[in-house]
């Protein structure tokens, strides 16, 4: 099977720089590394190609004579230093020096066994690559103790609308990363605070996955999932309800009794109300998640014709009428 081009292996373009190459070969080391896909013979040779890819790219030399030759002038370059880099109980030996190596100039196995410290490639790899909180690797390569931050973790929380307003303390469970990379479900109390929306990340930390050689455990984000309302519609800090009236209602003014999010209040309609009109109740709405205010809750006018009319109630409405002097229409952009 022919082999792919380097810098397709590494998703980045011809020029990138030293930087660039190391990020793209952290990235995908994550994602395809073998002990965090076990058995999956694609993640494997994925894998393979990231490391042989990286080994080129990050050295000047052989990027040089792969930009200009390609696969020939690393052949090439591989001949001349035959015998520099012996080959190690777990199999080929990759030693990174100088510039780009991702791992501080460790030497590790590429795959297979141990290295020469009985420390297996991924503890070398995890030592490195843990993430936005892993802490450096204690001395040197060799025979010293790796440290690092353990695994993120991420799930799903499902909230009702009312939970998400106020706030509220629930359990759930999620699978827990264990030292030797298995899995184990486990029961944890978490508390959400007030205001969290709809898709929003709420971060525990200490509450993911167990560090390395005494390292930090890693953190667990939680994304809120809200659960419709059967009333109220929420749009940042603000609460929506709307609020029927009748034609009556709408033309002298009223007083209704509402719910907000946090009790029923008393909102005023003044007369000559129309329809789709909103009316503020300052305060009445979601708490702000950093503990700063609430916002507003608006009550949307909608004016609602009797359906049925007796013959006492169409007389009047007949009277009216014939009494309203106003065209509503008048003055409207088309022709009344």
């Amino acid at each position: 099977m022919a082999k792919r081009d380097y810098y397709e292996v590494l998703s980045i373009e011809r020029g990138a720089s030293d930087d660039d190459v190391r990020s793209a070969y952290r990235r995908l080391a994550r994602k395809y590394h073998p002990d965090l896909n076990p058995g999956d013979r694609a993640a494997e040779q994925k894998f393979k190609e990231l490391s042989e890819a990286y080994e080129i790219l990050a050295d000047p030399k052989k990027r040089q004579a792969y930009d200009q030759f390609g696969f020939a002038g690393v052949q090439m370059g591989a001949e001349a230093g035959a015998g520099a880099a012996g080959a190690g109980p777990g199999g080929q030996r990759y030693t990174w020096s100088g510039q780009g190596s991702p791992f501080d100039d460790a030497v590790f196995e590429a795959f297979g066994g141990a290295g020469p410290e009985g420390a297996s490639f991924f503890e070398e790899l995890v030592s490195h690559l843990g993430g936005a909180h892993a802490g450096r690797a204690r001395g040197g390569a060799r025979g010293r103790r790796r440290v690092a931050a353990g695994q993120d973790i991420q799930s799903e929380i499902a909230l009702t609308f009312d939970q998400a307003v106020h706030g509220v303390q629930t359990s759930l469970t999620l699978e827990r990363p264990s030292g030797d990379g298995s899995r184990r479900p486990e029961r944890l109390t978490v508390r959400i605070p007030p205001g969290v929306r709809d898709g929003q990340r709420v971060r525990l930390r200490g509450q993911g996955g167990p560090g390395f050689g005494g390292g930090p455990a890693g953190d667990l984000y939680l994304i809120i999932r809200v659960q419709e309302h059967p009333y109220f519609r929420r749009e940042g800090q603000d609460v929506y309800i709307d609020l029927p009236i009748t034609v009556a209602e709408a033309a002298l003014g009223t007083t209704a009794d509402v719910p907000t999010v946090h009790g029923r209040t008393t909102v005023h309609v003044p007369p000559g109300t129309a329809s789709g009109t909103r009316l503020r109740l300052r305060g009445q709405g979601v708490p702000d998640a950093t503990g700063k205010g609430r916002g507003d809750q608006y009550c949307i006018i909608r004016i609602v014709p009797p359906k049925r009319l007796d013959e006492r109630e169409r007389q009047l409405f007949e009277e009216l009428r014939n009494l309203q002097q106003e065209n509503p229409r008048t003055g409207s952009p088309w022709k009344p």
